[in-house]
Order: C-alpha cells, then structure tokens, then sequence
C-alpha cells in the first residue's frame, strides 16, 4: 500500500499509527509524557522540535506542532526501541511502507534526524533481526537520513557502513535511503 502525496500531516500521522508495530516494556510504561516530549525533542536541532508535533510509537499524539515536522520516542518498527527521531512528511511515508511492508517512492528529498543514535540493524536487508546472520549490521551513532526520488544518482556512494562518510543503507530495496553520520565508529 503506498500512501497518496496528496495527504495532510494528520492523516499521514494516523497512516503511520495505525501502521506502526509497537513494543513496549516495562521501563517505557512508567515513562511520562514529558519524558517521551524530551527525548523525541533530543532526535533533531531545537528549531525542528521545539514546533514538531510530538508522536509516541503506538500513534497517540503527545504534543500537537504547527511545522509538519513529527518526533518519535523510538522507533515503533522496532518493539521496545528508544531511540528518538525526527521525521518530514516524506519520511513519515517512509516509515508507513515500511511498516506494512509496501513499496516506498518519492517524487521529493525526505529528511530524518536521530541526533541520539539508533538500535543496531542490518545495512542490507531491513527485515533481518539476527546478528549473527553473518550479514552487515550496524549500529549508528548521531546521524541524519535522507530518501531520494531516484536512488540511481547514488551510485557512486558506498553500500559498506565502516567506509567512512555518508553510505545507503538497505540499497537493494523499496526502502533505500542516505545516511549520514555525524560520528566516526569502527568495524566490529
């Protein structure tokens, strides 16, 4: 299911809701909302969140914001994750495809923060759970992602996390995207 360009922030917010897979633990139940706004604002620069409105990973809207841009507490495809992001429309979309397992496309540039890091995943196929599957997983400190309509143009940029610089992640699919690390880290 690919979700219309022609939806407005709200409607792409409840898409994603009701799209989202959503963990929960035991540490994130006795969080409070003000706990969940603080590290959703912490995944982007102050003049994104401060205006951003403020999702949890089940959908439930914790802060409405007025700049079409949404923050996250974690990432709802991920049960139990904690790490913030920040996501435009475009990325909202994004995660939609992703999760319900749909196609992605774009006709414009998608732009995600997740300034606090995020969980260990693999750099080639979005639906690996194992490390020790033997593929290349990876796990990203302070970095921006960005979509783009035609992934061709990034040819030339390095499918391998630990080349140093920019990479694709997950370059072989429908969910392709640049990332961009503020960090250096190494192999393990």
């Amino acid at each position: 299911m690919s979700i219309p360009s022609k939806l407005g922030a709200g409607r792409c917010i409840h898409a994603i809701a009701a799209l989202s897979l959503v963990g929960t633990t035991t540490i994130a139940a006795a969080e409070t909302a003000e706990d969940k706004i603080a590290r959703a604002m912490s995944a982007a620069p102050s003049d994104i969140s401060e205006a951003a409105t403020i999702m949890d990973v089940d959908g439930t809207i914790l802060r409405e914001g007025s700049n079409g841009w949404v923050c996250l507490p974690g990432i709802g495809l991920i049960p139990g994750d904690q790490h913030p992001m920040c996501n435009d429309a475009v990325w909202m979309k994004w995660m939609a495809a992703a999760g319900s397992g749909s196609a992605f496309s774009t006709d414009v540039v998608g732009v995600s923060y997740m300034l606090m890091g995020d969980a260990m995943v693999n750099n080639e196929n979005p639906m690996a759970t194992d490390p020790n599957d033997g593929g290349v997983w990876v796990q990203e400190g302070p970095h921006t992602m960005i979509v783009f309509p035609n992934m061709d143009m990034l040819a030339d940029l390095p499918r391998d996390p630990f080349a140093g610089g920019p990479y694709v992640m997950w370059g072989e699919t429908p969910l392709a995207h640049v990332m961009l690390p503020t960090e250096a880290k190494t192999a393990p």
